[in-house]
């Protein structure tokens, strides 16, 4: 059957036809694409096309798809039982690892999705601190928890109020929303509500927004404030976590949070989220303290040994240096190519993430990524589509490498997109 019959049926049977919002193409126009399979750096839908993938699944897929001894690990893990709900023995691999990793880490809780990290690192940083108010930045996604899936109001320091349906206002109101990159609104937050923020969580590189590259000044100023007034300070790194270095932003910037919440590519392609920090905070879990927190299925084997098997390859193999070089080729030569077609654009990358903004403006934060002609970007990913290029399905999105993407990927992906582009 084809993507559009396929995409019919699952409407009649899923919401949007969809398990996530922003695989319905909404945002871009079109019709859907349905995956059959995919395998390095490659991926193909029920119709047969091949594209040369620089969604990675959101981030996840550091080292391509199917990647043999990721593969391997799980379907090994598979004969022996897909859940036990019980200890076993690579959770506990798993946590020895992440502690040795990541900086800021001494004890990690494992949990099934990114969201689930992030709601249960406030929860823990409210019980911690004894405090109520919790401070995010506009444009920075980290989740759909209620708490933090609300948008700013007006002003610089405003309390949120809900970014959908279904939140209650009283919930919103426990957010204080902020511009991303701004020192000035992070201190005069302090000043005013200080004594009552339990506390802050950031993505220290936006990836929700597009990416958007922290001011070193700003990342300072989220530890200083934080330790002056009491409150915690959260790394949301389930996208940055293993992608930019093996300990992450924190490592490349030399801030330690207090707590790191992590996703993505610490599954290796399976769901599984965690979030760590120091001993003193960590002990607040249940069963050794008060705060509750549980999951069925959390340290998974299958999602385990997945990314055990992953990080075990990024540590052997150190491909960080190669991926940026790549990465740097693809945006210079993508900026080549729109400059030379007279396209408005900005480009933010960050090692092997970036994004491409159809905007004459630098974009160092969500108001100035909201600028962006989304409607040149829906043009140009339909007309990369029809190349066989696969890229986020939304201007706010980062485009991600792997390394399965090798020197041809990028050669073949940047005489596709030139054709692209000459369709726009």
């Amino acid at each position: 059957m084809r993507n559009a019959e396929l995409f019919e049926i699952a409407r009649r049977y899923m919401p949007g036809g969809v398990s996530s919002p922003v695989r319905a193409f909404k945002a871009v126009g079109g019709s859907p694409i349905v995956i059959e399979r995919a395998k390095g750096s490659r991926i193909w839908d029920v119709e047969g096309n091949e594209y040369i993938d620089f969604l990675c699944s959101w981030g996840p897929l550091i080292l391509g798809h199917a990647h043999p001894s990721v593969v391997e690990a799980v379907c090994e893990q598979a004969t022996k039982g897909l859940s036990y709900g019980l200890t076993n023995l690579h959770e506990i691999t798993l946590s020895q690892k992440v502690a040795q990793l990541v900086p800021s880490i001494e004890k990690v809780r494992f949990v099934s999705s990114g969201t689930e990290a992030t709601m249960s690192a406030i929860r823990l940083a409210r019980a911690y601190t004894k405090r109520k108010y919790i401070v995010k930045f506009d444009g920075c996604y980290h989740g759909h928890y209620d708490s933090l899936l609300v948008s700013g109001g007006s002003g610089v320091a405003t309390f949120g109020i809900p970014g959908t349906e279904g939140v209650p206002e009283k919930m919103a109101e426990l957010t204080i929303v902020l511009p991303y990159n701004s020192t000035q609104a992070v201190k005069e937050a302090f000043e005013k509500y200080g004594q009552d923020i339990a506390c802050v969580i950031v993505e220290p590189v936006a990836g929700n927004m597009g990416v958007v590259i922290p001011d070193y000044e700003f990342l300072k100023a989220l530890s200083e404030e934080t330790r002056k007034y009491g409150a915690l300070l959260i790394y949301d790194e389930v996208i940055t976590g293993f992608r930019l270095s093996l300990g992450g932003a924190q490592e490349v910037f030399g801030i330690k949070p207090d707590i790191t919440c992590l996703g993505k590519i610490l599954g290796g392609g399976m769901p599984l989220g965690a979030y760590g920090g120091r001993q003193d905070i960590m002990s607040m879990i249940a069963p050794e303290g008060p705060v509750y927190q549980a999951g069925t299925l959390s340290g998974n084997p299958l999602s385990m040994v997945a990314g055990i098997k992953t990080l075990e390859e990024l540590e052997k193999s150190n491909p960080y240096h190669s991926l940026e070089n790549l990465t740097r080729k693809l945006t210079e030569g993508i900026g080549e190519i729109l400059r030379e077609k007279g396209i408005p654009h900005r480009i933010n990358a960050v090692a092997s993430m970036f994004t491409v903004f159809f905007t004459d403006g630098d974009v160092t934060d969500f108001q100035t990524a909201k600028k962006s002609d989304t409607q040149m970007f829906g043009r140009f990913f339909r007309a990369l589509l029809d190349q066989g290029i696969l890229i986020p399905p939304s201007q706010f999105e980062a485009w991600f490498l792997s390394t399965a993407h090798a020197q041809e990927d990028i050669d073949i992906a940047l005489e596709k997109i030139n054709k692209a582009v000459s369709s726009l």
